[in-house]
């Protein structure tokens, strides 16, 4: 697990820990394998994750990391994006938040780009 600021940043797959404060989901998909009551996720914000079309063309390999991270900062600036940012921010004010992911390296992933903007 990492940490930024009050934010954490942990997979779905540990459990979770007595200081995470709100766990909040940040995957465009429900990860495989887990049920919902054991991932204690108190919000799942889909309007902030990367579109579908931009989740698969990453995976398919059309295009380097710097690139998706561009695409991926368009996609926050969209009003639904930038609200639920807001409401995101508002979270980490009131108090610890944990982005809870599924993706094995969340350096190199859509986490990365939301800490930023964060």
């Amino acid at each position: 697990m990492s940490s930024t600021e009050g934010i954490r940043v942990a997979r779905i797959y540990d459990p979770p820990g007595p200081d995470d404060g709100t766990r909040v989901l940040v995957d465009r998909l429900w990860p495989r394998g887990i049920a919902k009551a054991d991932a204690q996720v108190d919000s799942w914000p889909k309007a902030l994750t990367p579109s579908n079309e931009l989740r698969r063309w990453f995976h398919a390999g059309g295009g380097s990391y710097e690139e998706f991270a561009d695409r991926y900062a368009s996609e926050l600036a969209a009003p639904e994006a930038a609200e639920a940012l807001a409401e995101l921010r508002g979270l980490v004010a009131g108090g610890p938040v944990t982005l809870v992911t599924a993706v094995k390296d969340p350096a190199h992933s859509h986490v990365s780009v939301l800490l930023e903007h964060l």
